[in-house]
């Protein structure tokens, strides 16, 4: 399939000397949001609390300082070592290992920037560091304006999240806003409404698709075809079988045969600066001799599951029952709203 797939080369070590398979596992506890959001306040609350702080060697990461300072003194248990982190390009695998082996550190608590990109980290973590919870928390009452002004970071803070809490919710704001801008970059987390101390309301809000997938042939509407990308490409099996009518843009070339093409469409996530090609493989007898290289068409076509070297696996094929070519949509660029 057409996507990113983010995975570090494997490798013998670690770029420190070190042999990562015979380093043990250590638990990373991420924490993201803006700052004054209520990342540090959390993190004191939960390392007081003994059911998670029994005594582990701990380190926590600040990667900025707001108005809320943590205090070590009232955890729990000893043994919680914190370091301060002022720059971005501070965080490399070398800088996180050596922190790890010189205080013989068991778990990893970190309060990241909000103003640092996340992929900073990810690609900066020794191989032995496992993501085992990643939070984001947001003040309800800015969050738009961050969205609004920033939406690229704001995309980065809830793509890879859990779990996030909307702090200082109020009755009068529209949960639906909320919901949508969480929902356009992770599908799978929870959403939390925090109204106070002690009141909070879990989202429940349902996301049916646009399109009846029971339907004889499948309708994806111009608008829909970001999401409808989104759903074959994290749950392709449900989709086999399906046939399907769908406007895209046909590439012909680039290793494929004269038998097959991609059609797909420049999808927007979160800002023009992320726009990319998404498509898939469609098998059209003698598209290389009757299609335009990036025209637009229509097509109706069941989906198989099989190996074709573009995705250099086993993926969805669509093979095609009817074609017309067409005009572009009004718009061009397919997103999430």
């Amino acid at each position: 399939m057409m996507s990113m797939n983010e995975m570090k080369a494997m490798s013998s070590g670690d770029g420190t000397g070190q042999q990562t398979d015979q380093l043990p596992e250590i638990p990373v506890y991420l924490f993201t949001g803006f700052l004054d959001s209520g990342k540090t306040t959390f993190i004191q609350e939960t390392m007081e609390d003994p059911a998670f702080n029994s005594g582990e060697r701990t380190l926590i990461l600040l990667c900025e300082e707001g108005e809320v300072e943590l205090h070590p003194a009232k955890f729990a248990a000893s043994g919680v070592k914190v370091v301060t982190v002022e720059e971005e390009t501070d965080l490399t695998t070398a800088f996180l290992h050596s922190l790890i082996m010189e205080n013989n550190i068991q778990r990893v608590v970190v309060e990241y920037n909000g103003m640092w990109m996340l992929d900073t980290f990810y690609q900066q973590m020794p191989e032995n560091w496992i993501v085992y919870q990643e939070m984001s928390f947001a003040d309800a009452g800015l969050f738009m304006t961050y969205n609004n002004n920033m939406r690229n970071l704001v995309y980065d803070k809830l793509k890879s999240v859990e779990t996030i809490v909307f702090k200082h919710f109020k009755e009068e704001m529209d949960k639906m806003e909320y919901h949508k801008i969480v929902r356009a970059a992770n599908r799978r987390c929870d959403i939390i409404y925090e109204y106070g101390p002690n009141e909070i309301e879990i989202d429940n809000i349902e996301d049916p698709l646009p399109f009846d997938l029971e339907a004889p042939v499948v309708e994806i509407q111009d608008k829909d075809y970001a999401l409808w990308y989104r759903d074959i490409t994290e749950e392709e099996p449900k989709y086999y079988g399906k046939t399907i009518r769908v406007k895209g843009r046909s590439l012909l070339g680039g290793g494929l045969t004269d038998d097959e093409f991609v059609i797909g469409r420049h999808v927007m996530t979160c800002c023009v600066e992320d726009i990319q090609f998404s498509g898939l493989v469609a098998n059209y007898e003698g598209a290389a001799q009757s299609l335009d290289h990036g025209g637009w068409v229509i097509i109706t076509a069941k989906i198989e599951r099989e190996f074709n070297k573009m995705y250099e696996s086993e993926g969805p094929v669509l093979h095609v029952l009817e074609l017309e070519k067409t005009d572009q949509p009004e718009e061009e660029i397919a997103t999430f709203y």
